[in-house]
């Protein structure tokens, strides 16, 4: 009994030390695979700063469109992408690499704005009146007011609205909405009473920026105007009606429009300036381009200088926004080039006008280089330099194409995490994407940074749009830990959209991903050098 006793302590620690053996290799073998994963990570992390370093350097001054700071930044990505292996993806030879984008930029020039009364000859030119128009120049003469309270709740017939400048309070809800609708229902003309806490000096310095659009685009003729409470007090006397009286029926539930013992002529002109800026487009040709191919954007845009002195700094250098989501755009080329060859293309696209209003985007859209339905997945970067390593995933654009059920199978099978929220979805209107949805292309940004909303805000309401969104002066150390787990999720999605054996072809109809829910409410310079001068 004791012999056996003893034999079997000796198997148990035999076994014991063949065990911790085991354990110890395996524990070796895991430590050797996490340390490989942090040098790899280490190694994307360093790309991308290196990158964002040049790309938000002063010497790009602020890579404004049009402007030799473009012609930087598109040289420097060129010769990248080329480097690398990817091929122009214009498919135009006349335009290798660089699509050209004519932009348009309307300043205010002159207004006039002459009322007359009901019954009297004399013409009233107050000085508390600004008129402003979209177009080259927009003119109504002689034209009744109608007094149309908040211009809320009340859906109005175009016999209503034609031929009257529609009268609106400014009240608490300063924004452009009541009275782009009232235009769309017909109105020659909209009003607006400065009746709140906004100031005709406000409206002013707001609009005095210039507004942008494709040269191709038709030219607007809305025609908006602003007058102060005291100036449209001061036209109302003499008439059947008083301004507090007016003010008094339009909190009433009852409220109906009333037509005011008033005309006017109103005009406005704006200044036009050209601006000949491009679309960075690469391609890493597949071998079954007939499938279809995957899209990867981020935009290069920023806004050059952005401050006056005696600011010491007046350059907004936009290394968050967008240099990270290029530099994140780049190295997901890079590695997708260094893996076997995928069924489809994929193009790598850098949009200029983002910030003027997604405009390369729908330039890209409008003038693609292939069929837009061949396009079976598009993933824009923006931004994406804000959450530390191991950020859940968030979807900009959730529940708004076919795409999310593959993304979260992907993130799976790469062991990261896809978070539920719809957060994000603030924001769908604010990126490049947004604009490809309304060319149907199945598009949405999946990333780290708006997996953690409170430090997104946090950048949104700090270094955003500021010369401090660069390397040496934002408010908190650029974080690169999320974006270098944005390379690696939207690499696999590449591989994964790029297989047809995982996304069969299906005619080109990309994938059944029709959006399915609606989304919350200077001169010009040459272009860039083209391939091989590229180099």
């Amino acid at each position: 009994m004791n012999r056996g006793l003893k034999a079997n302590r000796a198997r148990a620690a035999a076994i014991g030390v063949a065990g911790a053996l085991a354990l110890g290799t395996v524990l070796m073998w895991s430590g050797n695979a996490q340390s490989a994963s942090s040098r790899a990570d280490q190694d994307i992390i360093a790309r991308l700063r290196a990158q964002i370093a040049i790309l938000a350097s002063d010497d790009f001054d602020g890579r404004e469109p049009g402007t030799e700071g473009e012609a930087k930044t598109l040289r420097y990505l060129g010769k990248q992408w080329f480097d690398m292996g990817l091929t122009s993806g214009t498919n135009d030879p006349g335009h290798e690499w660089f699509a050209p984008v004519t932009l348009v930029a309307r300043d205010p020039a002159a207004s006039s704005a002459q009322f007359q009364r009901k019954g009297w000859r004399t013409v009233l030119s107050p000085s508390g009146v600004l008129v402003l128009t979209s177009g080259k120049r927009s003119l109504v003469r002689n034209v009744p007011l109608l007094f149309v309270g908040k211009g809320r709740g009340r859906d109005y017939s175009r016999t209503e609205l034609a031929g009257r400048i529609a009268v609106v309070l400014d009240g608490d809800t300063p924004d452009s909405q009541r009275q782009n609708q009232l235009l769309a229902m017909g109105a020659s003309a909209v009003l607006t009473v400065l009746d709140g806490a906004r100031s005709l000096d406000d409206v002013a310095a707001r609009r005095k920026r210039s507004g942008y659009a494709l040269s191709d685009d038709a030219v607007g003729g809305d025609l908006e105007a602003f007058i102060t409470r005291d100036a449209m007090a001061m036209l109302l006397k003499g008439t059947s009606q008083s301004l507090p009286a007016l003010e008094t029926q339009a909190a009433s539930a009852d409220f109906a429009p009333v037509p005011l013992d008033l005309t006017a002529s109103l005009e406005a002109t704006t200044r036009e300036t050209t601006i000949r800026t491009h679309n960075l487009i690469g391609k890493l040709p597949g071998r079954h381009p007939e499938a279809g191919a995957v899209l990867f954007l981020a935009h290069w845009d920023h806004f050059g200088d952005c401050a006056a002195p005696p600011a010491t700094d007046v350059i907004c250098n936009g290394a968050i926004d967008n240099a990270s989501g290029v530099a994140t755009l780049t190295e997901v080329a890079r590695r997708l080039t260094r893996g076997g060859q995928l069924d489809r293309d994929v193009y790598f696209l850098a949009t200029t006008g983002e910030e003027l209003g997604l405009l390369g985007a729908h330039a890209f859209a409008e003038n693609p280089p292939l069929p837009l339905r061949q396009i079976v997945a598009a993933f824009n970067i923006d931004s994406n330099a804000i959450a530390p390593r191991g950020t859940p995933f968030a979807i900009v654009g959730r529940g708004m194409t076919g795409l999310d059920a593959t993304i979260t199978q992907v993130a799976r099978a790469e062991k990261l995490k896809i978070s539920a929220t719809e957060e994000g979805n603030d924001y769908v209107r604010r990126q490049d994407g947004w604009a490809l949805m309304q060319h149907d292309i199945p598009a949405v940004l999946v990333s780290t940074a708006y997996g953690d909303m409170p430090r997104m805000r946090a950048f949104f309401e700090g270094d955003y749009h500021r010369p401090s969104d660069d390397l040496q002066h934002m408010s908190h150390p650029i974080e690169l830990g999320g974006a270098a787990d944005d390379v690696k999720l939207l690499s696999a999605l590449g591989r994964w959209y790029g297989d047809l054996r995982r996304v069969p072809a299906d005619g080109g109809a990309n994938g059944g991903a029709a959006p399915q829910k609606a989304a919350p409410p200077l001169p010009a310079t040459p272009p860039p050098a083209v391939s091989p001068a590229i180099k």
